[in-house]
């Protein structure tokens, strides 16, 4: 039996289209389930928090202090997926901004959450150079802002209470942006490196705290997490993100012993690495 080069080239063409729509419609089939995935990265001494919806949307909530982010996206990511809908900056100090200007240059980012406050850093300076010539949308956070991920799955933010653009501060932890991420019945709070003068605000502005997950605040530091604050969330786990035998002391054994008292189950990226959390917005899962 002949073929021409023609019909030889027709049959490869339909065989490569078919693949393609096969990988295709695999990748869509898992980028739609009913599961939200957070991933606490274990990123050394700072933050770093993965965040994709049931329908592929995805967030990275600050980025740590060096290049270990970009290992963690590269084992979290496909190869081909080089886009991030949404960055959060929750404050721009080193162990939150640092990490995110590295993922800026090699990803494809929708857009910027952050709080708007100036700093004279060198750090800062790159991360607003890249916004500038990448040209990506910049959005101020501020109380009773709702950002709407993915159907039932909502970011709420909770602090600052007013606009912060263009301030100038020194020290950077009280101005974090405080949200809560919302998927039916499941809540994780979102607190950067707040301390007890932040949390008191929000006690007092009676904010609903409410969450089944609590991010502790400022890395598990002795300035952060009061009886009251840990009292009004209830939450059931507690994930700390600290570095292994960091030179701080987080988190500090008042803070854990106060999420104790609460009965509260407490993750730590120092001794368990990567923490990830799978609901589907009734139940939800710690591995």
């Amino acid at each position: 039996m002949n073929f021409n080069k023609n019909k030889i080239f027709k049959i490869l063409a339909i065989v490569f289209v078919m693949l393609i729509l096969a990988w295709v419609w695999v990748f869509a089939d898992g980028q739609n389930n009913k599961f939200l995935e957070i991933d606490f990265f274990d990123v050394g001494q700072g933050d770093s928090i993965f965040i994709e919806t049931p329908k592929g949307k995805q967030v990275l909530i600050d980025g740590g202090p060096d290049l270990t982010i970009l290992e963690k996206l590269g084992q979290e990511l496909p190869f081909w997926d080089r886009y991030i809908d949404l960055i959060v900056l929750t404050h721009p100090e080193h162990d939150h901004i640092n990490g995110l200007i590295e993922v800026m240059k090699r990803y494809k980012i929708g857009g910027i959450l952050t709080n708007g406050i100036i700093r004279s850093t060198a750090e800062y300076k790159k991360w607003i150079k890249i916004i500038q010539k990448e040209n990506i949308p910049v959005f101020i956070a501020q109380v009773g802002e709702v950002i709407d991920l993915d159907n039932n799955v909502k970011l709420f933010v909770l602090y600052p209470f007013e606009s912060l653009e263009g301030q100038r501060v020194k020290r950077a932890n009280n101005t974090s942006i405080v949200a809560q991420l919302v998927y039916k019945n499941f809540e994780l709070l979102l607190t950067g490196d707040i301390e007890k003068e932040v949390e008191k605000k929000l006690i007092d502005a009676n904010i609903n705290l409410r969450s089944s997950i609590l991010k502790v605040p400022h890395h598990g530091s002795k300035t952060s997490s009061t009886k009251d604050f840990i009292g009004a969330v209830n939450p059931l786990v507690a994930v700390i993100q600290a570095g292994k035998d960091n030179p701080y002391g987080h988190p500090h054994q008042s803070v854990l012993e106060r999420l104790n008292l609460n009965k509260v189950a407490v993750f730590r990226t120092d001794q368990d690495g990567d923490i990830e959390i799978l609901t589907d917005g009734i139940n939800f899962e710690v591995r």
